[in-house]
Parts: C-alpha cells; structure tokens; sequence
C-alpha cells in the first residue's frame, strides 16, 4: 500500500542502523498488516522473549509504534506499541498527549522479528476490528535500542528539538476508507 522512509532523529543517531522504512503491507476486513525494515542491525539490541500479552513501556528498548488519528474533526488519536518481545500495548488519547487510556483490544496483535546479517524484519498484524476506522491519518516509528544503550529515535518527520512521535505533524502517512479483501 504505501512504504515511508523513516529518519532518525538528529539528537539521538544510531551506531550501525543505516536505515528504517515502515510499509503498511495491507488493510483488510480483518488485519492491519504493517512491516518495518531495519538496514545495518549488526549492533541491534532486542528485548528477550516474553510471549503475548500487554505490557507498558516498551518504548525503553527496541518497539515499533503506529499512530491513527480518524480524519473525523477532531484531535483524539491512537497508538500501538508493538515489541519484537511480543508484548503490546494500544491507547487512545483525547488530545495531544491528553487523556490517555487503555484502548480495549481483547485480540492480541501478531508480531514476528526476523534478523539477518544485512537486516532484520518486524511484522505485525492488528485486528483490524479494534483498530480506529479509516480514512486517519497515521504516524509510523521505532525506537531503536543498540549495544551499549545507545537509542536511536526514527519517524517519518520530526519537528522538535527533542523526539515525539505523538506530535501531530509526526502523522505523514494516511489510511483510505476503501478496504482490499
């Protein structure tokens, strides 16, 4: 459907990733497919296994983030953490960085990481029935733990001094109502 070209922030670089492109693979009746692809992860750092089921936090090592906010009028959006752990987590916010609560998701996601020598792979399927309902525009990012702690903060645009993925000028991307079967 679309491939963004994400870019790290300039305050945090990374030490081996060279690049990070989030794709949105596919929207369906029942899935949100949605692939990020890590160039150089030679260095790259993963959370250890610990199986399906939400978890907060995950944003403190290696996580890929989706954001949606519904082209509805208002500012509410929401936004998915999805650790190569397996762990997730999914909340909705009635402004910018407001109102935060846990956004209900009784079906877990699916996410898979794959690492070879060149790159490494992160998918996720979201139920798409949990999901907020398009058109929206979305924000896609990673955080990007390496050796030595270093972290490195990739979106498809930044706008602050400091990363924030919720910053709305962060949502580039966008979803159409038209679903594929």
């Amino acid at each position: 459907m679309q491939t963004h070209e994400l870019v790290a922030h300039a305050a945090h670089p990374p030490l081996a990733v060279r690049r990070v492109e989030a794709r949105v693979l596919s929207l369906t009746d029942n899935w949100v497919r949605v692939r990020w692809r890590i160039d150089g992860p030679s260095k790259l750092v993963l959370p250890a296994f610990a199986g399906r089921g939400r978890a907060d936090g995950l944003w403190k090592t290696t996580c890929f983030e989706l954001f949606m906010m519904e082209k509805d009028g208002t500012n509410s959006y929401s936004e998915f953490n999805l650790s190569p752990s397996e762990r997730w987590a999914a909340y909705d916010f009635t402004e910018y960085r407001e109102g935060m609560s846990e956004r209900p998701f009784p079906r877990e996601p699916d996410c898979t990481m794959r690492t070879g020598t060149a790159m490494a792979i992160f998918d996720a399927s979201l139920p798409r029935s949990q999901m907020p309902e398009p058109p929206a525009s979305i924000g896609l990012s990673a955080v990007i733990e390496e050796e030595g702690g270093v972290k490195s903060y990739w979106a498809i645009s930044h706008h602050k001094e400091q990363p924030d993925f919720h910053d709305p000028a962060c949502f580039r991307g966008s979803l159409a109502r038209t679903r594929a079967a």
